[in-house]
């Protein structure tokens, strides 16, 4: 399971971490996911999206 959003495909960045010295270090900004149900295709099913994609989602109803 890749850390990507399954709407808009955004994953992980790569930046550098830059000390006071001005060294770099390679770090890995993560993108903010989360695993939600929503009706796809007709179906409910648990998609993972970023958060900035979950208002584009028709969430089902919760009993």
């Amino acid at each position: 399971m890749s850390r990507q959003c399954e709407l808009c495909l955004r994953g992980t960045v790569t930046a550098n971490k830059v000390s006071h010295s001005n060294i770099k270090t390679k770090s890995r900004q993560m993108v903010n996911l989360k695993t939600i149900r929503a009706v796809v295709d007709g179906k409910i099913r648990r998609v993972r999206v970023c958060t900035s994609c979950m208002p584009q989602l028709k969430r089902p109803p919760i009993h």
